[in-house]
């Protein structure tokens, strides 16, 4: 998919050689990031130096290691259900209140699980 039709659910893996990985959502930076050695056998965690997602009301890049995550909201991106991120925590409560979200996630919450759930 060409991510580029879909701004407002960019995600991003920067590697510290100065490569980097976009994806349409964060769901697919998910599946890639937590099971990196099927898509990049020869990468590991340690080798990323930074991950972007886009802040759902602001649409903002923002650090994906500090973001929060909806779980299962009525809100659906480019490739389906998806985890819908966030800046600050106070909106993401605010989000899954009025879009029937499940849970609010931090980035090391998210399991490989959960996101396979979404497809």
């Amino acid at each position: 998919m060409f991510v580029a039709k879909y701004p407002d659910f960019l995600a991003q893996i920067l590697f510290k050689d100065g490569s980097s990985v976009f994806f349409d959502g964060t769901k697919d930076m998910f599946k890639y990031y937590l099971n990196l050695k099927k898509y990049q056998p020869t990468r590991n965690v340690s080798d990323i130096d930074s991950i972007y997602v886009t802040n759902y009301y602001d649409l903002t890049l923002t650090d994906g290691r500090s973001a929060y995550f909806v779980l299962g909201s009525d809100v659906y991106g480019p490739m389906g259900r998806e985890l819908i991120p966030f800046k600050k925590e106070v909106d993401a409560n605010e989000f899954k209140k009025d879009h029937q979200g499940k849970s609010v996630l931090k980035f090391g919450e998210v399991t490989y699980e959960m996101v396979k759930s979404l497809d």
